[in-house]
């Protein structure tokens, strides 16, 4: 698939899954486009775990939330430090490295025929991150950040997500019109 096509046909797929398995190759080729991603300092501070085993699948799907969640036939998680340390003029960018992998793993999961939705919000109540976390051995330091539920999927593939027209949210040469 192009490149533009790709990003024009990205998006969020909260249905349900084929039942069938995402392959081990494919699940590699999707988290090494995260890894491709730009990060600050180059400190590359976002690190992934790949669900594939059918009893883990499970014990993440059977946390309360929508069909995505429920029927997936992987998650990639992303992980980053719970305290991350400065890497330049006493900033981090974890926040922003994790969204850049997170958004190139998107394009490569639209990409490859399959479908998901960026989980971050449902991570940070009641617990979420630290029960994933638990299960996938995550180290006390770190915590899981976003997860991705990946599958074939089950419907045609329709964005119902209505974008701006470009010149509500971009301009040449300053902000809000033209010169």
């Amino acid at each position: 698939m192009e490149l533009f096509e790709t990003i024009a046909k990205r998006h969020s797929y909260r249905g349900p899954f084929r039942d069938e398995p995402v392959p081990l190759e494919h699940l590699r080729k999707i988290v090494e486009a995260g890894l491709l991603a730009p990060s600050g300092e180059n400190a590359q501070t976002t690190t992934f775990v790949i669900v594939d085993d059918p009893v883990k699948v499970q014990a993440v799907a059977s946390m309360p939330y929508n069909k995505a969640m429920q029927q997936a036939k992987a998650y990639i998680a992303c992980v980053v430090d719970k305290h991350p340390a400065s890497v330049y003029e006493n900033m981090t960018f974890q926040t922003e490295d994790c969204a850049a992998a997170v958004e190139n793993i998107l394009l490569a999961v639209t990409a490859l025929g399959y479908a998901t939705v960026w989980i971050d919000g449902w991570l940070r109540v009641n617990g979420h991150a630290e029960t994933i976390g638990r299960l996938l051995n995550v180290p006390d330091d770190k915590v899981v950040r976003v997860i991705l539920p990946i599958g074939t999927p089950a419907r045609e593939v329709v964005s119902k997500a209505v974008k701006k027209p470009f010149d509500e949210r971009a301009w040449f040469n300053q902000y809000g019109g033209t010169q």
